[in-house]
């Protein structure tokens, strides 16, 4: 892995527009670059969804948002002068900055157009697809399968640019009033489900929901898991966004004293109330990476994706059989059947969880 040789730069720029835990997996760069260029301000662009999930940490200079649904509503109303401007506005307020480095961390036409838009002098892309390679300087395809660990490909950049090893960390950092904010709803759900009987309980994140079906686990084996979790005397809570809480409301009804979270939390409190937690118990979705990049005892349930095999330190445990059909990832060939993820059983996990607990003890 040869750098690329070029003058020192002085303001960078981290293209990862959106997927909250590929935002958590790529956050590794913001203490290698520092490591690397000491002297340089690190910036980062993406959704405004994702924002929280960046805004607080002291190491990044601004996050600036790209304002896709703002240009998606200008071109669904058809008003392309409009548009027009927005994006030449976007791109003047880029230009702006002078950055001389750029790293798409995504790989995908629309941020290689971002990155192209800076008119940075050196643009380097992570296995660019969708013709953005005409967008960068340089592209960087990791070999496949060669390195087990959550975050492989940004590891793999950070590298290539001459990081040194052991300085790819995940960095992910919590605001004081969303930790405050965290506590105190914690508490009060707390207090209505044990009342006056309420004890301190070591705190057990669950995070069942995801954005396809085939990366669920059974929706009744999280209820039956909370249930022994309570008997051991942990305090199974449920994280998830407002889109989840149907769901969550099914998983908590069977366990009165399961504290349901989902919904009541905003991202940013959400990863402060993780950092406070024992453990955390998750499929492959951003909150389940929050877990292992805060170095929280994390169990990982995969079958139909598999984003690495190894967490960044031995607090991770990924469970995953690897049957022949799996990864599918957006394919799946078994009719709906899942069995990746139904064959994980709730025994399995539970003991995985509490060997966890054990090792960091």
């Amino acid at each position: 892995m040869s750098a690329h040789t070029t003058s020192t730069p002085h303001r960078i720029l981290i293209v990862r527009l959106s997927a909250l835990g590929d935002i958590v997996m790529a956050s590794g760069l913001i203490p290698a670059l520092h490591t690397l260029y000491p002297n340089a301000e690190v910036s980062w662009v993406c959704e405004a969804g994702c924002a929280p999930l960046l805004k607080h940490n002291p190491r990044i200079k601004q996050v600036i948002i790209w304002p896709r649904s703002e240009w998606e509503a200008l071109l669904k109303a058809k008003r392309y002068v409009a548009l027009w401007r927005a994006i030449k506005a976007f791109r003047n307020r880029l230009r702006e900055e002078k950055f001389d480095l750029v790293l798409d961390g995504q790989g995908l036409l629309k941020s290689g157009l971002v990155a192209w838009m800076t008119g940075a002098p050196r643009r380097v892309s992570i296995i660019a697809r969708e013709g953005s390679h005409r967008l960068v300087n340089e592209v960087v395809t990791p070999p496949p399968g060669q390195d087990p660990v959550m975050g492989s490909e940004y590891r793999y950049l950070a590298h290539y640019l001459g990081a040194p090893q052991g300085s790819f960390v995940h960095d992910l950092a919590v605001g004081d009033e969303q930790r405050q904010r965290a506590s105190n709803v914690l508490k009060q759900a707390l207090d209505a489900a044990w009342g006056a009987s309420a004890t301190s309980r070591p705190i057990v994140i669950l995070a069942p929901f995801t954005t396809r079906p085939q990366k669920h686990w059974v929706e009744s084996n999280w209820s039956e898991l909370a249930g022994e979790l309570l008997a051991k005397g942990l305090q199974p809570v449920v994280l998830g966004g407002p889109a989840d809480t149907e769901a969550a409301n099914r998983i908590a009804a069977t366990q009165p004293h399961l504290i349901n979270l989902a919904g009541r939390l905003k991202l940013d409190e959400s990863v402060a109330l993780i950092a406070q937690a024992q453990l955390l118990i998750g499929v492959d979705t951003g909150l389940t990476h929050m877990g292992s990049a805060l170095r929280i005892p994390t169990v990982v349930l995969f079958g139909s994706t598999r984003p690495y095999r190894e967490g960044p330190t031995p607090r991770t445990r990924i469970l995953y059989d690897a049957p022949p059909c799996s990864p599918c990832r957006r394919r799946p060939t078994c009719n709906g059947a899942f069995t990746c993820m139904t064959q994980l059983t709730t025994q399995r996990v539970l003991e995985a969880a509490l060997g966890q607990l054990e090792m960091t003890a």
